[in-house]
């Protein structure tokens, strides 16, 4: 018998995997930039997330003291850790270098941006963010933007035979 060795891709890994995504974000706001970056949890947290139990629908990120946090972000709580469970919407650090916070955070404030979570995963057995610097959109630049993807389908539909 032949055996074969497969060897492990980040698609075949358990530990790698998107948890959560802020489908709306892309729709809200313009991303700029993107960085992806850790989060201090509690263990039941981890447990929650793990169970996609998370939500950051309506989360957004601020630097305070030269750190950032996550604020907002919901996490159901565990049902097994009983008396050791978490806040659901307590604020979490994003360990970010010092120089992405300089660079990347601190731009969000001098510019007039918002630092928006565009999703959670799992890499090597972490939970972090990707984080994006994004610009507010209008009405109409949100219509505009969907009338041009309404548009670029049907020249695609048109062109399959």
């Amino acid at each position: 018998m032949n055996a074969v060795k497969k060897s492990k891709s980040a698609k075949d890994d358990p530990n790698s995997r998107v948890v959560c995504t802020n489908r709306k974000a892309r729709h809200e706001f313009d991303v700029i930039d993107e960085l992806d970056c850790g989060l201090v949890l509690h263990g039941s947290e981890v447990k929650s997330i793990r169970n996609n139990k998370i939500s950051i629908e309506e989360s957004y990120a601020r630097v305070d003291d030269n750190e950032v946090w996550l604020i907002g972000a919901d996490i159901a709580e565990y049902p097994q850790a009983t008396m050791f469970n978490h806040e659901r919407r307590r604020k979490r650090k994003l360990l970010m270098n010092r120089r992405e916070i300089r660079k990347f955070a601190e731009t969000a404030e001098h510019d007039g941006l918002t630092l928006v979570p565009l999703s959670v995963f799992f890499t090597n057995g972490y939970v972090k963010v990707r984080l994006g610097l994004c610009r507010g959109r209008k009405t109409h630049d949100k219509r505009e933007r969907m009338k041009e993807q309404a548009d670029r389908r049907e020249m695609r539909d048109a062109r399959r035979p």
